[in-house]
């Protein structure tokens, strides 16, 4: 486990208790300043990089940019993002069926998928109700 300065310890916590647990870096420094701790941009980005590579935050490159997205699985090999086609949530999930493909396409088709970046794409079940 890696040590977390006081600086990503409040990014962390911050993208934490946004809603969804989802933020782009600006939405985080206007919330981390409102909250009285002013930190600047390049020190949000940085450390939203850190803890990307710490798995405690996936990066989600969106139509409007990147966004960073709270994991509280932090190293699951199983998990991965779904994305509602209908409203935009983000959901984590974590599924051993998915390792299984991961490892059937490693194997037979010599493909090592990045499972912290995998991401499916459908309609959420309050959309899919909606539909009907």
């Amino acid at each position: 486990m890696s040590y977390m300065t006081k600086q990503q310890t409040a990014v962390l916590q911050c993208i934490a208790s946004c809603p969804g647990g989802r933020a782009t870096a600006i939405e985080l420094a206007q919330r981390l300043r409102q909250d009285g701790q002013p930190v600047g941009l390049s020190t949000v980005y940085r450390q939203l990089e850190k803890l990307v590579a710490q798995g405690k935050v996936h990066k989600l490159l969106t139509e409007e940019g990147a966004c960073y997205q709270y994991c509280d699985k932090a190293r699951h090999t199983d998990c991965f993002l779904l994305q509602c086609e209908g409203c935009g949530a983000i959901f984590h999930m974590d599924c051993s069926h998915l390792g299984e493909l991961y490892e059937h396409l490693l194997e037979g088709h010599g493909f090592a998928i990045n499972p912290r970046r995998t991401m499916f794409y459908g309609l959420c079940e309050k959309c899919r109700e909606a539909e009907k």
